[in-house]
């Protein structure tokens, strides 16, 4: 059962026109990936599905229309992580997580010892527990992301957003990242994200599903465990060029398909 319903999602510049009549669903419990070059739309898409952009078309959570709702009434509902954070003040890590509950509290309102226990579990799942009274503003990129994330944890909204979530991490934690995301979604019929990545592989490793932007059009979407080897290259060589896409065995998940993107040299 679909969870969001996006249809004909248009958003214009001025007189440029960046998303072209969109139209996609989230099931529950599915992870889905937004892929595409850049310039794409990916991050206005986002922009505009959580509603910090207005737009035309249709954008619908659970029979609900998001357009038009107060702040507090969405941030109960959605949760948006952009690639910078926005907090420019000094605040420890677990008051940075704390904010998650904002949407919770009443105007003069503290965080309960309850919240805050629960805000350090978070940076616990995240490993960040060990920094949790720091300075924020004092973390590497790649932390800040970690932090942001255990934010996301404690919201507890049913539609995650993740603009490009891995672009401050190394190899490692970024497919660690990626991997949390899809633990919290993947078969929890209280969670769907959708995640902009830029990274293809990253996206044939970690989501259900793959959502092919160029030029604000949809062009393609791929299911990595069931489409046709040859029909996912002919797609992602409409955004990328010639690609090989090659199935390799993951002797950890034998039951998972295993799909890596060379380009065609």
């Amino acid at each position: 059962m679909s969870i969001l319903e996006v249809k004909n999602l248009k958003k214009n510049f001025g007189s440029l026109e960046v998303l072209k009549g969109i139209d996609f669903s989230l099931e529950k419990g599915e992870a889905l990936a937004m892929i595409g070059a850049s310039g794409s739309g990916k991050t206005t898409l986002l922009k505009a599905v959580c509603g910090e952009l207005p737009h035309g078309g249709h954008v619908v959570l659970e029979g609900l229309e998001l357009a038009g709702l107060r702040a507090k009434e969405l941030a109960k509902r959605v949760s948006y992580i952009p690639q910078q954070s926005g907090i420019s003040i000094s605040m420890s890590v677990l008051d940075a997580v704390l904010m998650g509950f904002y949407s919770k509290l009443g105007l003069l309102s503290q965080p309960s010892a309850d919240m805050r226990r629960d805000a350090y579990h978070a940076l616990k799942q995240v490993g960040m527990a060990e920094l949790a009274e720091r300075d924020y503003l004092t973390l590497s990129g790649g932390e800040k992301q970690l932090v942001i994330f255990a934010r996301t944890l404690v919201e507890g909204t049913k539609l995650l957003l993740f603009d490009e979530p891995d672009s401050s991490l190394d190899l490692g934690n970024k497919y660690r990242m990626v991997q949390r995301i899809r633990e919290l979604v993947c078969g929890n019929p209280m969670k769907t994200a959708l995640i902009c990545l830029h990274d293809p592989v990253l996206a044939l490793t970690c989501c259900d599903t793959l959502m092919l932007l160029k030029d604000g059009q949809l062009i393609r979407i791929l299911r990595p465990e069931t489409d046709s080897i040859k029909d996912m290259e002919l797609a992602f060589t409409e955004i990328y060029g010639p690609v090989n896409l090659l199935e390799i065995p993951d002797p950890q998940a034998p039951d998972h398909r295993r799909l890596i993107l060379l380009p065609t040299l």
